[in-house]
Order: C-alpha cells, then structure tokens, then sequence
C-alpha cells in the first residue's frame, strides 16, 4: 500500500510519524508532503522520513487562496509519480484535486473543527476520524474512536521521556522549571480570537523566572526582553522537557494536552476552550482552564507550591491514558483494511 501523507502543521509530524515508521516497517511506501511554516522539515529529517517540500505557507487570505491552486497542482503531480492508495492528513485541503482525479480515498483525521475548511474538505473526502469527545457530527463519514491525536506519540508505547535533556538544559534531576507556550494566532481557526499581550506575557515569564528556570516555546517573535529565554534545543526534545517540566502555561490547547498525557501540572490560557480539554480538566484534574490571564499567576503559584504535586500529576495521567485506546494502532488497522474497516460496524476503538 502507498499512503500520502500531507502535513500543514509541524505537531502533524508528531500525529503521523509513528504510523509511518510503522507502515515502513511493514514493507508499505510512505510519503510526506509539506509547507514551511514552522520546523516541519526538521522534524520529518530527525525521524527520517521521506518527504518533499511543496514550497512556503501563506499566511494572508489572498496567500491562502493562491496556495490552495498552487498546492493542489504541486499534490498532483506528486502523486502522479508516487501513485498512492491513500491520502492522509489532518483535514488537508491541498489533496482534495488529487484524491477526486485519481479516485483514491481521502481520510482526515480532525479535533479543530474549523467549519470553513471542514466545509471545503468534506465533499472529497472518504472518512473523517475524531475523538468520541468531539463536539460536531459529520454524518456517515464520520468514525469516532477513544482517544485523543496526542496519544499518537505519546501514548508509552511510543515515548519515553528522556532524562538526558535535562543536562542540555543546564538542568539539575528534580529542578523545579516551567515551561511556557505562546501561538501566533494566525490560524484559520483562529480568526477574529486574540492572546495574551505583550505586558501580560512579560508579566508571567517574570513571576515564573522568579520561581525557577523557565523556557519558552513561541510561534512567533517574542518581545526582546523575553527571547532569551527561548526554548535552546531542537523541536524533537520538546516534549522530553515537558515530561520532567514542573508546570507548564499556555495558550496552545495540543501542549496542554500533552502536558495532561505526560503528567505535567498545565495552565491553560485561551477563550475558547476546546472539549478534550475541558474533558481532561474535568475528569482527570491535569489542567486548569482560564479565559484570559487573570488569575493565572495566582494559580501558578497555587500549583508550585503543592510539593507532591508532580507524583499526584504522574497518577491522574497513567489513569486518563488507560482509559483511552492506542489512537497509532488504530489507525495502522484502519488504514490497512480500508475499505473493510469504515464498512465494519464497531470499528472505534475504546481503551
């Protein structure tokens, strides 16, 4: 089997790889294709995967639009060469062409919901898989499964934090450090939302630094008073830093999320709140939700202050992560038996 994989954002890399390291290994062919936006390449040459680069991502809407018709044709031509049996990509709109032309079946697997690519991707699309928590229904095409797109790489089958990382930080076994995340909120499915500000983002790395060491991993430019405190390291040892961070803030639901799966105390900061992670809030006691930044410093100091509060984390996440299935092992069986395994009834797959 030849499966196309097309990648828009670099923890898309993450969601994909173990299953394409898997298929590999099973003597299928596998292909990656991306934009630049952030440390794609990065990512997909560190697990050496093979992939070709489509070309820049576009961030303005008329960008947008002439990279949707660019993309396509580039997807296109690629796969006229590669010939695959399958597109797959977390909701990608730039194998649509390809997947009606050669009549090969299109599956996405979704957790934004972001309704105006949904309503573009739909249509050319075979099978839309998402978590049992997701909040919206896509009819027949739609295979729920039990489990969330993080546990694709950090389900224990798959990762093992390394204590390594911690002597690349300049980092003692057991220091209390924080971790820090900021997004550039220029995602579709960010329109019309803002973050924190400036002052407010320096407010917090100053209170935490005051606490410890802190790190910070940003979409976008940080204020100079901040930069030097940028995550060092390279992508691929981000979350071996979350897995021994004593607590973790941000405004990037996936990193919350980790956190959660991880065990790592996390604050999370944005005005929407998405559903796994209401779920891992109030099921499971991992993470702290706010809608804006009040009250996010006294919580931070709330957390730190608990001295067992890193072993009490570790317990909730080894029962948030039983209870929820293999989402990579899944996937390898659904697309393996495809088209058997979207016809079969009781294809979800629970914990």
């Amino acid at each position: 089997m030849r499966v196309l994989i097309d990648i828009g954002h670099p923890g898309h890399v993450h969601l994909f790889r173990n299953f394409a390291c898997i298929f590999i290994r099973k003597g299928h062919n596998v292909l990656f294709t991306i934009r630049k936006k952030e440390f794609e390449t990065d990512l997909i040459e560190t697990e050496g995967l093979p992939y070709r680069s489509l070309g820049p991502h576009y961030s303005t809407a008329p960008g947008k639009i002439w990279g949707l018709f660019r993309y396509n044709i580039k997807v296109l031509f690629i796969s006229l060469r590669f010939r695959p049996d399958v597109y797959l990509s977390h909701g990608s709109l730039y194998t649509l062409l390809s997947a009606l032309i050669l009549r090969k079946p299109n599956i996405a697997l979704e957790d934004t919901g972001n309704p105006e690519q949904v309503r573009l991707y739909l249509p050319f699309t075979k099978a839309v898989l998402t978590a049992e928590s997701f909040p919206f229904d896509y009819g027949k095409k739609q295979v729920r499964y039990n489990g969330y797109h993080e546990l694709a790489y950090l389900h224990p089958s798959y990762f093992k934090p390394d204590a390594r990382v911690l002597k690349e930080l300049g980092l003692p076994e057991g220091a209390v450090f924080s971790v820090v995340r900021f997004v550039a909120w220029s995602a579709s499915h960010d329109r019309q939302l803002s973050g924190l500000t400036t002052e407010q983002k320096i407010r917090i790395v100053r209170h935490l630094g005051n606490r410890g060491p802190l790190f910070i991993s940003s979409e976008s430019e940080l204020p100079a008073e901040l930069e030097k405190f940028r995550f060092p390291l390279g992508p691929e040892k981000i979350h071996h830093t979350l897995a021994f961070a004593s607590l973790f803030v941000g405004e990037g639901a996936t990193m919350a999320s980790e956190c959660a799966l991880l065990g790592t105390p996390a604050i999370y900061i944005n005005s929407v709140i998405p559903d796994l992670v209401a779920e891992q809030e109030r099921e499971y006691g991992i993470i702290s939700s706010f809608t804006g930044f009040e009250g996010v410093i006294g919580k931070a100091d709330e957390l730190l202050d608990r001295p067992h509060l890193k072993s009490e984390t570790k317990i909730r996440s080894e029962r948030l992560i039983n209870s929820k299935c293999d989402v990579t092992a899944f996937l390898v069986r659904f697309i393996e038996e495809w088209p058997n395994s979207f016809n079969k009834t009781g294809i979800q797959e629970h914990g």
